[in-house]
Order: structure tokens, then C-alpha cells, then sequence
């Protein structure tokens, strides 16, 4: 089946490595956006078949068991996106192209379809295909060191930025591409809250600055409450539950803060002219801030067919 996608004015790209690390990193911003009526597509580069399974009946989905987790993770994945409002779905280059490559130094780094090993111009021209479909404004992925240095994260980052280098030589430019972080002063915030906590994410760490992920506050580019979502990226975080087990301290430090730990999310900005912003430091709340609305007829027309192939992920009948 031929999905039909109506692009409108305000259309954002994000490229994730795995399924269920759009609703962790940027669930609250995906749903905010889609809810208000921007075009939201999603880019997930591999299908997750090395993720630790927490769910015991389904332990024989495992890689080194049936090799099945993948296949399963497309349902959640489904699930996920249905909950965040997000209707434009791809995996880069089709499902299964590329394969989840594990942790850093692992085998599973070599395996012959690993993402990490994935030729760089030939994932990029993928992910350039949908660009040239969709004409996303605002491009959203990792830093160069994929957030905290797993090597999907990393190639995700590589493939995003060379993709909107060949766009660029077409014309076809995002006006802004940011990347995912974490403010120092939330951080700090966090190891305070969980110092004495049995379940603490930083134990071991006495300071901030020792996280891949800490960003000084003055580089964070945008501040995107979309506490209003909250719920939805709680939900879509609940779909991946092979993944996410019920017991986590992330849903742990949602029962106490509720929707400002989930609906705030935060981004520096890497390539683009930064909006107005607010606050000591300028931080944007809308990421197309200073961004000129194009009509949706830029973009080939109101009505554009997947020219690539791809099929977007709509909640009622996921493929």
C-alpha cells in the first residue's frame, strides 16, 4: 500500500538509531509538534536486535537466541508513534537494511549489515531521498559522539550531517539542524535528587561534567516545554516495553516530577541562525524560531508519494 503524506508548513525530521530512542530523547517534542500541526517524520536507522530484553516470556526474541527482537520492536516501534501522534514513520533505507551493532567494541559491531560499518554515502543518500520528499526546515539527531557514544548513535549523527551536506549542494537545505543534549544545571539537579536513591542512574559519578552528555548550559540552543505532552511520551516509552522495564528509574523520577521531566526536552543548535529566545542564556522555545514559513507547495506540491519507496507508519493498520 502507497501512503499519501500532506506536508504542511512546518515540517521536522528526526533521525533516531534505534527504536524506542525517539520517545526517550524527544518524545515530548514530537508529540508537541505533531499536535499543533507540523509535519513530523521520523527516521529510525536500525530495527534494535541487539537491545536486553525485560520482558521473560519473550527472552527467546533475543539475537543469540531466535534472532527475533527486531521484527517485535516494529510493532512497539508502531505503538509508540500512534501514542506521540506521529504518522511519518521510515526505517532508513527499509526495515532490516541495517542492523543494530551493540555496544562499542563488541562483535556484533562486525556483523555485515551493522549500522557502524554502513557506507557513509550510501546511508546518507537514503536519508537524502526523504529529504528531498519531505523538505524538512528543522533536522533534529545526535551530537558527534551519538549523545553518550554508542556507535548507532554515532553513524546516525555522521549519516544525518553528510545527508544534509548532499542536500545542501541541491538547494536543499534545512534551515536549522540541532542535536539532542542536556543542560549541566538539570543534571546537577538529577545527582542531587538521586544521591540517596537505591535505584540511581549516576552512581559513581560526583559531578556533572563527568557525563558524555553534559552540555554547559550557555551552549544549549533551545528549551522545548511541551509539558502538555507529557503523557504521550510516557505512554510511547510504556509501548517499548522490551525495552523499558516497568520498574525503571526513568518512570521513577517521572513520579516525582512529573511533567517537567518529561515534556522539557533541550537541543543545541548545529548548523543554522538561532531564533529569539528568552532567559540568562537567549535558550529558544520553538525550534522554528526565525524560521520563514514555506508553503507546502515548495516541497513538490500539497500531496507527495513516497518517491523513495519508503511506507510512513500510520496508528491504523501499521503496515
Amino acid at each position: 500500500m502507497t501512503v499519501v503524506t500532506t506536508l504542511t508548513d512546518r515540517r521536522l525530521l528526526l533521525v533516531h538509531a534505534h527504536p524506542d530512542d525517539e520517545s526517550i530523547g524527544t518524545g515530548s517534542t514530537m508529540a508537541h509538534y505533531a499536535a499543533t500541526g507540523a509535519h513530523v517524520t521520523l527516521v529510525t536507522c536500525t530495527l534494535g536486535e541487539e537491545g536486553e530484553i525485560h520482558v521473560p516470556e519473550l527472552a527467546g526474541l533475543a539475537a543469540a537466541e531466535a534472532d527475533q527482537l527486531g521484527g517485535y520492536r516494529i510493532a512497539e516501534l508502531a505503538t509508540a508513534c500512534a501514542e506521540l501522534g506521529v504518522t511519518d514513520h521510515r526505517f532508513l533505507g527499509g526495515a532490516g537494511r541495517y542492523r543494530d551493532s551493540g555496544m562499542m567494541g563488541l562483535s556484533t559491531n562486525e556483523h555485515p549489515r551493522a549500522f557502524w560499518g554502513a557506507d557513509l554515502d550510501e546511508a546518507a543518500g537514503y536519508l537524502l531521498e526523504i529529504i528531498r520528499e519531505v523538505r524538512p526546515q528543522v533536522v533534529i539527531t545526535y551530537d558527534d559522539n551519538g549523545f553518550y557514544g554508542h556507535p548507532d548513535h554515532i553513524q546516525a549523527h555522521r549519516v544525518t550531517m553528510r545527508a544534509v551536506e548532499l542536500a545542501a549542494a541541491e538547494g536543499l537545505a534545512p534551515a536549522k539542524v540541532y542535536w539532542t543534549a542536556m543542560p549541566q544545571s538539570v543534571l546537577e539537579a538529577g545527582l542531587t535528587h538521586f544521591a540517596e536513591a537505591s535505584d540511581n542512574p549516576f552512581a559513581g559519578i560526583a559531578d556533572a561534567t563527568e557525563l558524555p552528555f553534559c552540555t554547559p548550559d550557555e551552549e544549549i540552543a533551545a528549551r522545548i516545554d511541551a509539558t502538555e505532552q507529557h503523557a504521550a511520551k510516557e505512554a510511547a516509552m510504556r509501548a517499548h516495553a522490551t525495552q523499558i522495564p516497568a520498574t525503571s528509574w526513568l518512570y521513577s523520577i517521572a513520579g516525582n516530577f512529573g511533567a517537567e521531566f518529561m515534556g522539557v526536552e533541550y537541543f543545541t543548535l548545529a548548523l543554522g541562525e538561532k531564533g529569539p529566545g528568552s532567559g540568562p542564556y537567549g535558550w529558544e522555545s520553538d525550534l522554528f524560531a526565525g524560521v520563514a514559513a514555506a508553503a507546502s507547495d515548495a516541497a513538490g506540491g500539497p500531496d507527495v508519494v513516497g518517491a523513495s519507496g519508503s511506507r510512513p507508519v500510520t496508528p491504523a493498520g501499521h503496515r
